[in-house]
């Protein structure tokens, strides 16, 4: 038999189609043993979790410098605390250790009083210890490391005093000035959101803000709209506008309307407001019917309809081509087969807290390798897609502190409700994933890495970004944990266009919805550099050196960009063009389903 020959790295064939082959009754068998393990598990895959262990505590055992460290560490850390208790006891005793910049559980001055603060500065340096016990052991991979590391932190923060009433002095004051009733009103709280969990209802508060009334309010209209997404074209509120329209292709991993919130926080509600003919796309979410769909099939049916949508709205214009998140990454996939197959559509390109190298994805990483993407397939593979609260538990793992503990403080230990915000109300209206494009993205992008290495391919054909020639406008924000701006910065080294990078203040989210204010103190700041076509490259460090850092929104920055690189104004088109169709008023139908 003749050998088979080797394969380069770009001809490797994309993971299995989703087929059960009738031939494998016991693989048929193992995937939904998975599936329900996984069920469970939220997810988490108990293989990847016993590799991490196995690796960390097996190379610990074959380091006994390391462990002699450890135990002098531990020796130490308890000598330390030692020589604090007595001094615990008097007030404004100084602490033997710090809190990390950004751990809050213990600002409250009541922590500062005995034996809270014994019981403060004991969990940390315990935090602290588990930290040098879990990092640096020589041989353990990267990955393993950081997912031994990331395990132990969640389990501390389980048993964190804070999240107790006996050692959480705020809320034993609450208690105590309250006879009690803050307790019992923590229990109606929690009561409440047990039964609407078990219903299938959101959160206390939520029911406030409604899609179409107070979000996603913008008016405008659908003008296209096939089994993947629709396209929605808002009215123009100025008498003249840009000639080159505006096109916005949002995540879907959640609903777009994260950039159309309560008017005069909504994104798409500025850019019109400046003048821009603005589109924007709007996902379906889809159930096992779309298991099917792959990432062609959302370049194909939303990035490439949607240009040919607005192409016929607006003829002969080349379209500025905005991103955010997930739907950055489709675009700039879209925006390097166009510019490899010598296209003119696009104006512009704007990636928005989007990643295109995903080799320092960040701790989004934790639950992505071989194992835990195997598992998760198997998962979707018995539903058809990935569900929306196991996407969410992921993102709110990564930050158990302030989305998970710090709120069950709050609402059931002090007994109080903070208001709802209309990202908050976003944030819980979650989107599924088809289990083919799941699987696709996760294997191309974030286990290959195929766009950064110019292996991803559209229509047969590999793209590089490199071959992108319009002008680049790249945001990242400092405290982003699912696109960290350094990774989203890489764009800068793959990229030879005219490029702008903004850094602005915040996370994924509030970084992006970040609107200026009228009469108010600005919030916020964001860093500016930008580098003509050709120009040397100028790596993350640098770029905090140089930058010139700016206080307020970066909204203005952006839409000033995109005025500079459009023609002048002219005036508002009084009928729609020909052709031009219309699927009812925005926000239309996909946004309402859950």
């Amino acid at each position: 038999m003749r050998a088979s020959p080797d394969r380069s790295a770009s001809e490797l064939p994309d993971p299995p189609d989703l087929q059960l082959p009738v031939s494998l009754p016991n693989e048929g068998f193992d995937r939904w043993l998975h599936a329900q393990i996984g069920r469970a598990s939220a997810g988490v895959s108990p293989a990847a979790l016993l590799l991490a262990q196995t690796d960390w505590l097996a190379h610990l055992a074959l380091s006994p410098a390391k462990q002699v460290e450890l135990v002098h560490k531990a020796w130490r850390k308890a000598l330390r605390l030692a020589l604090y208790l007595p001094q615990a006891m008097r007030s404004e005793a100084a602490r033997c250790i710090e809190p990390l910049p950004q751990d809050h559980r213990f600002d409250d001055p009541a922590w500062q009083q005995w034996p809270f603060n014994a019981l403060a500065q004991s969990f940390l340096l315990t935090q602290q210890w588990w930290h040098n016990a879990t990092t640096g052991v020589r041989g353990v991979s990267r990955h393993h490391e950081d997912v031994v590391s990331f395990v132990a932190r969640q389990l501390l923060d389980l048993v964190s005093p804070g999240n107790f009433v006996p050692s959480n002095p705020a809320a034993l004051q609450r208690a105590l000035a309250s006879g009690g009733g803050s307790l019992m009103q923590g229990a109606q709280h929690w009561w409440e959101d047990v039964q609407r969990r078990i219903a299938g209802r959101p959160y206390a508060g939520m029911d406030a803000w409604r899609v179409g009334e107070n979000l996603a309010c913008t008016p405008g209209r659908v003008v296209m709209r096939n089994a993947l997404a629709e396209l929605i074209q808002y009215t123009p509120t100025t008498a003249k506008v840009h000639p080159e329209p505006v096109l916005i292709v949002p995540a879907w991993i959640m609903k777009y309307y994260v950039l159309d919130l309560a008017p005069q926080r909504s994104l798409i509600e500025y850019l019109v407001g400046q003048g821009h003919t603005v589109f924007c796309v709007s996902w379906k979410n889809p159930g096992a019917a779309e298991r099917d769909f792959g990432l062609d099939d959302y370049l194909q049916l939303g990035l490439f309809e949607a240009l040919r949508t607005v192409e016929a709205i607006v003829p002969r214009r080349p379209v500025h081509a905005a991103g955010y998140c997930l739907g950055g990454t489709l675009l700039a996939i879209g925006a390097a087969a166009l510019a490899r197959d010598g296209s003119e559509r696009l104006a512009s390109v704007s990636l928005l807290a989007a990643q295109t190298d995903f080799s320092e994805p960040g701790e989004i990483a934790l639950f992505i390798d071989d194992s835990e993407v195997t598992f998760l397939e198997d998962l979707m593979f018995d539903r058809g897609y990935l569900s929306a609260d196991q996407m969410a538990g992921a993102f709110q793992l990564l930050r158990s502190n302030d989305l998970i503990w710090s709120r069950a403080v709050r609402d059931y230990l002090m007994g109080e409700r903070a208001p709802v915000s209309d990202l908050m109300a976003w944030n819980a209206d979650a989107t599924r994933m088809p289990y083919r494009m799941h699987s696709q993205y996760l294997h191309r992008l974030f286990l290959r890495n195929d766009l950064a290495a110019a292996r991803f391919r559209v229509a047969d054909r590999p793209v590089a970004l490199s071959d992108i020639r319009v002008p680049v406008f790249a945001l990242g924000t400092e405290l982003d944990h699912v696109a960290p701006w350094r990774s989203v910065y890489k764009l800068m080294l793959l990229c030879d266009a005219d490029a702008r990078f903004v850094l602005a203040s915040g996370g994924h989210n509030t970084g992006v919805v970040n609107p200026p204010r009228r009469g108010e103190a600005s919030r916020g700041h964001h860093r500016v550099l930008d580098r003509p076509a050709g120009g040397r490259y100028v790596d993350p460090d640098q770029f905090l050196a140089l930058a010139q850092d700016h206080e307020g929104s970066w909204w203005p920055l952006w839409q000033q960009w995109l005025a500079a690189h459009s023609s002048r104004p002219v005036a508002v088109p009084r009928t729609a063009p020909r052709g031009s169709a219309t699927f009812g008023a925005a926000p239309g139908r996909y946004v309402l389903e859950t």
